[in-house]
């Protein structure tokens, strides 16, 4: 019986971040059990900054950044081409806009829809793309999958008609039996993400800004690239922090998470949160904003972290200092619930779900 030709249309797999990793991870996963994978990229993509299965099949729509809604028939026919020309069966939204293509290009093919949603219903950017998107995909698509029980209840509560079968498919772990145990003689807080108004760093160096003298042997890292780089550096100049770096985007995080004692996640929205699956597969304790969507749903408040009210820096700054102040059984302690914990997002568990919708 023939395998299945699956495509995950995706924006720039080029990237670095979260919803590119576990694109990675699921497409290759599916390339180990036999299918037939392809990626279709909307521009660039052809330098994947994550590792690929060498059976995988990359492929781009435009070879650099152009206007979507000036080239928006041109993209529609180009996925419509793409997807009749290699026999697809089932094609993957990586992302919720790109149903405004998909959902079009694909009408009248008998060819199974998925929309993955990386971000969650209540944020949308100001993308008014991405709000028709996720109507497309609710009327048109098979499966919307979204990464949290949460996100569910907010597709299902904001668009009542919709033929759509909504599901959660949480993100699995990007690591596979990590043996570490976190060192709290380290005395490295560890952060990172991409260097958004999203992943919220300014509020970190806020609250780190207010502490970090009280802890001089301690440092801060936040690893990651982006367009605030500059703020922030200007923040740690104005403010005469010392003990923090700012390393940049690096193809060694594992290095990073080895040398930490705790993670904090200063996101003001997410999907899900990938960096807390990687954290915990490292056995960090963790210190996170309680956000829409995915920290409640990875972390036990007080078992293996902390959760705060979205955007309480001075409760962050309290449960921060709490973490640094454990005595060595309670930093233990947490690590040991963090593997427990951890070990519901296996991909192996993960991957099956999939499986059962492609």
């Amino acid at each position: 019986m023939r395998k299945k030709n699956i495509c995950f249309l995706i924006g720039n797999l080029n990237h670095s971040g979260g919803t590119e990793r576990v694109t990675t991870l699921i497409a290759n996963a599916l390339a180990e059990k036999g299918y037939n994978i392809f990626i279709l990229n909307l521009v660039n993509g052809t330098q994947p900054f994550f590792k690929l299965n060498n059976k995988i099949e990359v492929a781009t729509l435009y070879p650099q950044v152009v206007s979507m809604k000036r080239h928006l028939l041109g993209t529609i026919l180009k996925i419509r081409s793409y997807a009749k020309n290699n026999n697809i069966d089932t094609l993957i939204d990586v992302d919720s806009i790109l149903s405004v293509f998909s959902v079009p290009a694909l009408f009248g093919l008998k060819i199974k829809h998925i929309c993955w949603e990386h971000f969650n219903f209540k944020v949308d950017l100001g993308s008014s793309f991405r709000r028709l998107g996720r109507r497309l995909a609710a009327h048109y698509c098979d499966y919307v999958v979204t990464l949290t029980e949460r996100d569910k209840g907010f597709w299902q509560s904001a668009i009542k008609k919709r033929n759509a079968e909504i599901i959660t498919i949480i993100n699995p772990s990007p690591y596979k039996d990590i043996i570490n145990i976190p060192k709290k003689e380290n005395k490295t807080i560890l952060a990172v993400g991409r260097l958004t108004y999203q992943k919220g760093f300014d509020l970190l160096l806020k609250i780190w800004a207010d502490i970090h003298r009280d802890y001089p042997d301690w440092k801060l890292l936040i690893v990651g690239e982006g367009e605030d780089r500059a703020d922030l550096e200007n923040f740690i100049q104005h403010n005469k922090i010392t003990n923090i770096q700012l390393p940049g985007r690096t193809q060694d995080i594992d290095s990073y998470y080895r040398q930490a004692s705790i993670f904090c996640l200063s996101s003001r929205f997410e999907g899900l949160g990938m960096v807390l699956l990687e954290a915990q597969a490292y056995g960090l304790p963790i210190v996170s904003f309680d956000c829409d969507v995915g920290p409640s749903e990875i972390i036990s408040d007080s078992l293996n972290g902390f959760l705060v009210e979205n955007n309480d820096i001075k409760d962050f700054e309290l449960k921060l200092r709490k973490l640094i102040d454990l005595s060595n059984d309670e930093y233990i302690s947490f690590i040991e619930n963090t593997k427990l914990n951890y070990e519901k997002f296996s991909q192996e568990n993960i991957v099956e779900q999939w499986l059962l919708i492609i």
